[in-house]
């Protein structure tokens, strides 16, 4: 999907129903920020929100995830239902895998704290101690390399420069500098580097 492509759509048929920002959030129940971001191609609307906004802006969910008119005879509101059960369905899935990378990671870290201690403590200083301590290591990057292939299955990476959202390969986030699940990415549309943030979201 292109967010910013959608962002000016969702702008557009707000101004053509006369409304601000504020006043598109206070008929949806949510803050105008949260609008602007819609229209900035920052995010897109919760698939919860999607028919009220589109029956406000008076479009259907095809021209919304489109980001355009479409001209159809039939608008078959069954495809829409389906287009809006699908995006619940993918929605869930990614939050799914996103809960089992931090799931995943937290428990790790937890281990290898514990087991580090354990080793401090228990086991008498010498090589043993330190073969302990690596082996530890070791094994903590194991499932560490699994949460990364799961960051990188879902969502995508925003390039702070341009928008565009990027999705790595394996290796390219791998090789990449992070802070947590920001990463320093070279974008494909500017070819600039950059710290590009997490979205989930494609």
């Amino acid at each position: 999907m292109n967010l910013i492509k959608i962002g000016r759509f969702i702008a557009a048929r707000r101004k053509q129903a006369g409304l601000t920002q504020l006043q598109l959030a206070d008929k949806l129940g949510i803050t105008d920020k949260a609008v602007s971001k819609w229209e900035r191609g920052m995010a897109m609307p919760d698939t919860s929100l999607m028919l009220e906004l589109c029956e406000i802006l008076g479009i259907s969910v095809n021209e919304l995830l489109n980001g355009e008119d479409i001209t159809m005879e039939h608008n078959d509101p069954k495809n829409e239902q389906l287009l809006l059960d699908m995006a619940n369905e993918l929605e869930a899935k990614n939050k799914t895998i996103w809960t089992s990378m931090w799931v995943i990671m937290t428990v790790c870290i937890i281990a290898l704290i514990a087991g580090l201690i354990i080793a401090a403590f228990v086991i008498p200083e010498g090589w043993w101690q330190l073969v302990v301590i690596l082996g530890l290591c070791v094994v903590f990057l194991i499932p560490c390399f699994y949460a990364l292939k799961l960051e990188v299955s879902v969502g995508a990476y925003k390039c702070k420069h341009c928008g565009h959202e990027i999705v790595p390969t394996y290796r390219q986030a791998l090789n990449a500098m992070h802070r947590g699940t920001t990463r320093y990415l070279k974008c494909p549309n500017c070819n600039k580097r950059t710290w590009c943030k997490k979205v989930l979201k494609k």
